[in-house]
This record gives structure tokens, sequence and C-alpha cells, in this order.
């Protein structure tokens, strides 16, 4: 399946459930509330399918998987059958509108609930959280290779997603934060601070471990030979598929490490032996570098090989959690992502993070949705269960036309002791139009400038 067609697809089915499950909210509590419900429909637009249920009610998919809606008998939307007059929206009780209200929002919340439960039992695949190379922040703070990292401040990082999670929003806020790791061939832990206070004023965000100088052992170049240049030192004594393992006597963990080695043999002078891993054999090679122009145009001491390329290493680490215990395991992640939303926002309204990177349309969306299901089950759900929270916490903004516009309004009324006039909930209407129009703008600008411009 193509990137394009599997986005395409991954975004209707992501769209699909979590649009199903929030308007189920509102029918479901709208049913019981004693309101009549005269159509549920997943999407906008032209009907691909209807079919009318026993109970009266119309069900539709419709062409445009973008939202969906739930209608309900209104007597300020047509005229309404004397008999039927009780059980049309606009006669309940202001309680009861507002729990049909927010029903669709608190779905979400459920779901969420669910779909982290679901991933934890089945467990998602990861890398261990073991520190490849350090530098900058990192490095100061004494963090070094081999290093397991078991919690990032008061939050356990068994894999090291949850550790890159949890170091994010400390570096977005400048905050200093303690982490618990384990050294490499040791069983004690220690802890060490990350002055995070230091980083630079502005930083790319999407990059921010980066920044803190943390290269994962995972993310690490493996010195695997895969070509050696004709002419050059190398050409004769080294084959492709040969790991380097030490150089002049030091160890080599990654590619990255061998120009700095080739340059301080080049300075010395003279040959050096080149430790190799070939076909089961450990080797030790006799080379020595030459001045030579490097592949970046520049000169430098150089032994003639290039990297084979890498493959992606094996998952060695998984977060899992039996049955039961995945139940408050998965209260506690909505939690914690919840605030770290909410964290969020707050940081995109202050400038602390831009809104280019923090609010999202639907091509990013489709493409993380393909990325995240091509990783497995879990992941995907992992994703969905954000989605699903975001989309409940979205529709509790007070802005008119969404759940959290009519909340507002309803509480208004509770304060007032009267409904809120035709005049201003028109008003609101045209505002909260003029809001989502706004937001859809950006985030369909930021998708432009994320996926088709870069």
């Amino acid at each position: 399946m193509s990137e394009f067609i599997g986005s395409v697809w991954w975004l209707i089915v992501s769209l699909g459930v979590l649009v199903t499950f929030h308007e189920f909210g509102h029918y479901w509590v709208a049913r019981r509330c004693g309101v009549k419900v005269l159509r549920f429909s997943v999407g906008f637009g032209k009907a691909l399918w209807s079919r009318r249920g026993r109970d009266g009610v119309e069900y539709v998919i419709a062409a445009i998987p973008l939202g969906g809606y739930v209608k309900m008998l209104d007597e300020r939307e047509g005229d309404v059958a004397p008999a039927d007059a009780p059980r049309a929206f606009n006669r309940q009780t202001v309680w009861k509108r507002i729990a049909i209200v927010i029903a669709g929002p608190f779905a979400n919340l459920l779901l969420c609930v669910a779909l982290f439960w679901a991933m934890f039992v089945i467990g998602r695949p990861d890398y261990a959280p073991v520190v490849g190379e350090t530098s900058g922040v990192a490095a100061s703070a004494g963090l070094q290779r081999g290093d397991t990292m078991l919690a990032v401040g008061d939050r356990e990082t068994p894999t090291w997603s949850e550790a890159q999670l949890a170091l994010i929003p400390a570096a977005l806020d400048h905050r200093d934060v303690e982490v618990k790791v384990r050294p490499q061939g040791r069983t004690g832990e220690v802890v060490r601070t990350l002055r995070l206070s230091k980083l630079p004023e502005h930083f790319d965000e999407r990059r921010a471990v980066e920044f803190i100088g943390l290269t994962p052992r995972h993310a690490l170049m493996p010195t695997v030979v895969g070509r050696v240049l004709p002419g050059k030192p190398a050409w004769g004594v080294l084959a492709e598929g040969d790991r380097i393992t030490a150089i002049d006597g030091d160890p080599i963990a990654s590619w990255d490490a061998i120009p700095t080695a080739v340059q301080k043999l080049g300075k010395r002078g003279g040959t050096a032996m080149v430790e190799v891993e070939r076909k089961g054999d450990r080797l030790a090679l006799e080379i020595a570098p030459v001045w030579a122009r490097a592949p970046n145009g520049s000169y430098a001491w150089v032994l003639g090989m290039e990297p084979a390329a890498p493959a992606e290493p094996p998952k060695d680490a998984v977060l899992r959690y039996g049955p039961l215990d995945a139940i408050p395991a998965a209260f506690r992640e909505t939690v914690h992502q919840t605030s770290e939303l909410f964290a969020m926002i707050g940081r995109a309204f202050s400038g602390r993070v831009s809104v280019q990177n923090t609010v999202a349309g639907p091509i990013t969306i489709a493409r993380a949705a393909n990325a995240y299901a091509q990783h497995g089950v879990a992941w995907y759900l992992s994703m969905l269960a954000l989605l699903s929270l975001s989309l409940g916490i979205l529709n509790l903004l007070p802005i008119p036309i969404l759940d959290g516009g009519h909340l507002l309004y309803y509480l208004i009324e509770l304060a007032k002791g009267s409904p809120v006039s035709e005049r201003v909930m028109a008003a609101g209407q045209y505002v909260g139009l003029a809001l989502i129009a706004g937001l859809m703008g950006l985030a369909f600008y930021n998708d432009i400038v994320n996926n088709l411009v870069r």
C-alpha cells in the first residue's frame, strides 16, 4: 500500500472511529433523557449510505469524513407536532441539555482510557532508554554512553519514547529536571540534573532532545563498512560488511566516531591497527590514513570507505501491563496526557512554542496515522487515544458551534435564570464560525508548510 493511499485510509478509519464514539455519546444520553433523535450522521454532505432504524432514527454515512452530527427534534428548527413537543430538545431542562452536550466529549474521554488500556495490554514495542552519545547539557550533567534512564522527574521511563516525551515538556519550559539513571555495568542508581534552563531561548521544539545533547543507543549509525573506495588506504585491507570495533586501540561505538579517530591518527602519523569483525572472526588490520578530499569537499585525513545503509534496529523493550494493572495505568496516562495537552495550549498562547508545530491539519494527521499503523496495533491505538483526547478537549472549548459553546450558553442560563436570547446565539454562531474557520485555515497552512514545502 502506497504512503498516500495508506494515509487516506487510516485518516478515514481514525476519524470514523472518533466521530462515531463522540456522536454516540450525544445520541445515547439524548435518548435516555427522552429527546427524539432524527438523524445520526458520521460525516457531512451527501449520504453514501443511509438506513432508517426501527426507532425511527436515520443512520447516515456521509461523503466528507471530517466530523458528524446528531440531529434532534427542536422547535427552533422547524414545526413540531404537538404530540412530539415534550420530546423536543429545547423543551428539556437545562441540566438535561448540559448532559446531552457534554456526553460527546465525555465519550471521547472514555474511549481514550479504553484505547490506552488496550495498548498497555497488547504491549507497545519500543527501544530501551539507553544513552548512545551525549553532548552539551546532557554531557555537563554527567550522562554517559550506556546509561539507562529509569525516570525523568517523577515519570518512569521504561522505553525511549517515554523518556523523550518526559524530556520535551521540561525542555520547552526551560525547566531543570532530575534524571534517574543506571550506569552501564552497575546495579545501583544515580540521579543527574539536566540544566535545561541553559538551553537556547528559542529552538526547534521538534529537535528538543537533540538540543539537550542526547542521542539514543538505537540511533547510532552502526560501524559497518558499505563500500571501500579504490585507490584509498582501505582498498584491499577492509571489505564490505566489516564491522569496525576499534581504531588505534580506541573503541568505536558508532560511525560518527570514526572521523574523529581517523583525524587523531592522521595527526599522529604512521600506521595503526584497525580492529574489525568479519564473518565471525576478529581481525586487526594495519592501515594509515592519507590527506585527501573528503565527501563534503573539504580536505581531511581519510581511509576511503563509506558506511553501509543502516537497517532499522530491532526493538529491545516493550511497554506492557497485565489486564488489571493496565486499568489504573490507562487512567494515569489519560490524566497525564490531558495535563500535557493543556500545558501545550498554554505554551502556544504564551509564544513559548510555535503554533506551526502545535496545530495539525488532516494531512499531518493522515501521515501520522499511517506511520503509527505501520509500527503495529499498539502504536496505532496510542495515537488514536491521543486524537480522541484532543477531540474531546477541543470540543469543550467555549467557542459557539462547538459543544463547549453550547455548554457556555447553558451555564449562563443557569446563572441568569433564563435562556440566552436568539440574537446573542445568532451572533455567537457567526463568531464561532469565524474562529473555527481561522483555526482550520491555520491547520491547513501548517500542513502545507510542514508537509509540502519542506
